[in-house]
């Protein structure tokens, strides 16, 4: 099967994306029944592009004009993709950015409003904007040859569709290993009821940071990792990691060659490619890059943001983890954390120490703030360093970039062990269908795929409007995977579990995840650590006429 990336793939263009009806390379099977008693059925095969929905079609229209429907206003906004030098605190490198800013400025709706963004592109190579969790308008998703033609160099696009849900978005490019540039920025969107009570609100953006670095570059580091270990896969028995979990903030781990091979990478700067990391809360191998930074909101740990506020204030903060290839374990130091929110939708409260957040993932969470200096430590889970941001309300030392909080080994709280809050949780439903996906590959080959197959734009795993669709992610490979949905919310684990469009799947394990097909088009689902997806792990759902 043809092998495609994000920056170049065969897709027939909009006006084909419905039409033509091919003969499929796919087939179903009755797989018991539904609520209604019609046969429920469990796809195992992608079919070709013909006999789906267009993106720009009028069922896309449609589901567009009735989230358009509750009013709201238009936010007009103006944005430029430019290469550009960021100061990252200490380091000054050169990359691409929204702007000159890291991460790019918030943008701020209110849910029913409209936004009306024009995006330029003044980068070398063609470029897109994929808003992160949305359920929006099919042909404003942002991905290339699929819904969208990319954006070329000195061209501009505007995106316009309405905000319909309230929640922590997030926006950046569908466009090769763009993502792990600067080209990232907060989506908030407003409840115009919040329940909650705060003071204040912040908005704490998580990165792992090569660009520019020693003239290192995504595209190096994709290169790098596309020519393998040499058949030496390091979650798979060729490295001997003597069981060691280097999530443990108490190992130095010196002598483990927790770093980047020897050898330069060919495409300028040394060698990105991480042997030794390993991390028990992730099931093995930790990830495939070796960083030389950890941000937080573009700072590194040596010249953090410093956060103000008052001893007792209530402080709402939204973590988005906008990296490329690294989970962070995320702990206020002398303060408990109460998730109010993932990945944009309300759960029943819980208290935790720490959090752990995958590529893609968010949470809302609530604090009350002590008197003194405290670590936002975001620990890049099984890489031994971390990001930094401080709260300071009163007098004391800043924490320095070394301070490990104790709460980083304290009760740790997963998505899996969340509650959606009754007024969004999935009504009981049996599945109309169910697709089954392998999450296939290896450190050793590069070769990330679902179901043994990389990505093709013309290969669609067919759901219909109105069904219960269920996603069974099974993880035959030695590492995690944290897999996004577009254009849609799924309930973890079943209809009471948490509201999410990422979730964490790790090795040897399945995870079942239900949506309801309510906005049709044709939608991506991919693995979001970036190297992994650009080298084949993702897929498209389509929506059949």
């Amino acid at each position: 099967m043809r092998m495609h990336t994000r920056r170049a793939v065969l897709g027939a263009g909009l006006a084909a994306a419905g039409g033509g009806l091919l003969a499929a390379c796919g087939s179903t099977t009755p797989s018991g029944t539904d609520h209604a008693g019609r046969s429920a059925r469990t796809t195992s095969r992608p079919e070709g592009p013909g006999g789906f929905v267009s993106p720009d079609g009028p069922e896309a229209a449609a589901a567009e004009k009735a989230r358009a429907a509750r009013g709201g206003t238009v936010r007009e906004v103006a944005l430029t993709a430019t290469a550009t030098r960021l100061d990252l605190g200490g380091r000054t490198v050169s990359s691409w950015a929204y702007g000159d800013a890291l991460p790019g400025k918030e943008i701020r709706v209110t849910a029913g409003d409209t936004l009306a963004l024009t995006l330029a592109n003044h980068l070398p190579q063609p470029t897109s904007m994929h808003w992160h969790g949305l359920a929006l308008r099919n042909d404003m998703d942002g991905v290339p040859d699929l819904t969208q033609r990319a954006v070329r160099p000195g061209a501009s696009f505007a995106y316009r569709f309405t905000a319909a849900h309230p929640g922590t978005y997030w926006f950046h490019p569908h466009s090769g290993t763009q993502q792990d540039r600067g080209l990232y920025a907060p989506l908030i969107v407003e409840d115009p009821r919040e329940p909650l009570a705060y003071d204040k609100e912040w908005v704490v953006v998580l990165d792992d940071w090569v660009d520019g670095v020693d003239g290192s570059t995504p595209d190096a580091v994709l290169a790098e990792l596309r020519r393998g270990m040499g058949g030496m896969d390091h979650g798979d028995g060729g490295m001997d990691h003597g069981g060691m979990d280097h999530g443990d903030m108490g190992h130095d781990m010196a002598g483990m060659s927790m770093k980047a091979a020897a050898k330069p990478s060919r495409g300028g700067g040394p060698s990105r490619m991480l042997m030794g990391a390993t991390s028990t809360l992730l099931g093995g191998d930790a990830g495939d890059v070796a960083y030389p930074y950890y941000l937080v909101n573009g700072r590194t740990a040596t010249d953090p943001q410093t956060f103000r506020a008052r001893p007792g204030d209530r402080i709402r903060i939204r973590l988005i983890n906008a990296g490329g290839d690294t989970a962070f374990r995320v702990a206020l130091g002398g303060h408990a954390l109460t998730v109010t929110h993932t990945d944009g939708y309300p759960v029943a409260h819980r208290t935790a120490d720490t959090l752990l957040l995958g590529m893609g993932e968010r949470y809302d969470v609530l604090v009350t703030a002590k008197d003194g200096a405290f670590p936002l430590t975001a620990l890049a889970e099984g890489k031994k360093r971390a990001g930094l941001a401080v709260l300071r309300t009163g007098g004391g030392a800043a924490p320095d970039a070394s301070v490990r909080p104790a709460e980083l080994s304290g009760r740790l709280l997963t998505a899996d062990r969340l509650r959606a809050d009754p007024a969004v949780r999935l009504r009981r439903r049996t599945p109309d269908r169910t697709l089954t996906f392998d999450l296939t590959g290896s450190m050793a080959k590069y070769d990330w795929a679902l179901n043994g197959r990389p990505y093709d734009p013309d290969a669609r795993y067919p759901v219909r409007a109105g069904e219960r669709v269920r996603l069974t992610f099974r993880n035959a490979t030695t590492m995690w995977h944290p897999m996004h949905l577009h254009g849609h919310t799924f309930a973890l684990g079943g209809a009471g579990g948490p509201r999410k469009d990422t979730a964490i799947v790790l090795p040897g394990k399945t995870v079942h995840a239900d949506f309801d097909a309510d906005n049709p088009g044709l939608w991506m689902l991919h693995c979001h650590n970036v190297y992994h997806a650009e080298s084949g792990m993702m897929t498209v759902l389509g929506y059949r006429k």
